[in-house]
């Protein structure tokens, strides 16, 4: 098992406290942070692998945290919160959020998310092969940086959405299923996360400038699911 650097941000000290001695006998090196004020001001914030979040902290909400993040940053996050109901789960993941799970949770499902996020992210090795700088119109797309530019501009993606813009790449002109999808993002309980593919679609769009009704990227096949067109009108 890969060694990690964990950052835990939750206001409850004695959970905190737990994460970090239950993490660290798996060979992780966790830091508790109970005050998500200080968060943005760490110095080394860009060193940590990935983010646990709770929601429910005064002062700043983890929410708001992870926009803060977010704006500066794609550290991988994982929300850990006592308000589990799917609507929650699902503006946990509108606003950049990796995954979500609600308390109580079971020790063991959260370290099998934690190693499934950091499968999955820039900051681990992609399962594909590499296929070069690719170029569909505006749009620049290096798998071996795991980048992407728009009009010359970086674009800001998180880890999942870089590997399913890069997935729709590799399988375009293809039609993609929101199963197929997740069988490539792995580890999600498709109950919730089925609808989190459509939000995952949805935030790389926007990123994008992708207009759905007149598509340049990726096209809606309605009932069936996405594919990427290459940079042309539909």
């Amino acid at each position: 098992m890969a060694t990690y650097k964990i950052l835990v941000v939750d206001d409850d000290i004695k959970l905190g406290s737990v994460l970090k001695e239950y993490l660290s006998k798996y060979g992780h090196n966790v830091d508790h942070e109970f005050d998500s004020t200080k968060v943005m001001g760490l110095p080394n914030l860009e060193s940590y692998d990935l983010a646990i979040l709770d929601i429910m902290m005064p002062q700043l909400d983890g929410y708001e945290l992870c926009k803060l993040i977010r704006s500066k940053s794609d550290l991988p996050i994982l929300f850990l919160s006592a308000r589990g109901e799917t609507m929650d789960r699902i503006v946990g993941l509108e606003i950049g959020a990796d995954d979500y799970l609600p308390k109580p949770f079971e020790p063991r499902e959260l370290l099998a998310r934690i190693e499934s996020i950091l499968r999955r992210s820039k900051k681990a090795e992609l399962p594909n092969k590499t296929m070069g700088i690719q170029k569909f119109g505006q749009l620049e797309v290096n798998p071996d940086k795991l980048s992407a530019k728009l009009d010359g501009t970086n674009l800001e993606l998180t880890s999942n959405e870089f590997l399913a813009l890069n997935l729709l790449i590799e399988n375009q002109h293809k039609i993609l299923s929101r199963d197929d999808i997740l069988t490539f993002m792995q580890g999600h309980d498709s109950e919730v996360y089925g609808r989190a593919i459509d939000i995952l679609i949805s935030r790389i769009r926007q990123k994008l400038h992708d207009d759905p009704k007149e598509p340049k990227y990726i096209k809606t096949v309605r009932g069936q699911g996405y594919r990427f067109i290459g940079g042309e009108l539909a």
